[in-house]
């Protein structure tokens, strides 16, 4: 009866308080829906949601800890030079565009107003 009464309260609770239940939300499980995401390239990968996870299975006696240790250490490998060379790309396509606007800009004659034209 205990357990039925608690329950109802937490059911009454969160239809009470709008977005109360994002808060309450168990980090394992935004881990496992960002995880799902990134593997399906539709959001980016977030080592804080693998530390999650492997913290989660350390617990839970899945994976061992220098098991879980090697993994992170491994991915956190692997995403340091991809990041960066993004990050490399991403400096070098914006100054393409600076130097194609500013060669646009100095290649086109300027037009003279109504008023700097020379009178006839």
């Amino acid at each position: 009866m205990r357990g039925e009464l608690a329950g109802s309260q937490i059911s009454a609770l969160l239809e009470a308080v709008p977005g109360i239940a994002n808060v309450l939300r168990n980090p394992v499980a935004d881990a496992i829906v960002n995880m799902i995401r990134a593997g399906a390239r539709i959001g980016e990968f977030r080592i804080e949601d693998g530390d999650e996870l492997v913290e989660y299975a350390v617990r839970r006696s899945m994976i061992r800890a220098d098991e879980g240790e090697r993994l992170l250490a491994e991915v956190r490998q692997a995403i340091r030079p991809k990041r960066a060379s993004k990050s490399k790309t991403r400096t070098k396509r914006q100054a393409k565009r600076s130097r194609a606007s500013a060669s646009r800009k100095t290649s086109r004659p300027k037009k003279e107003s109504a008023s700097r034209r020379p009178h006839r």
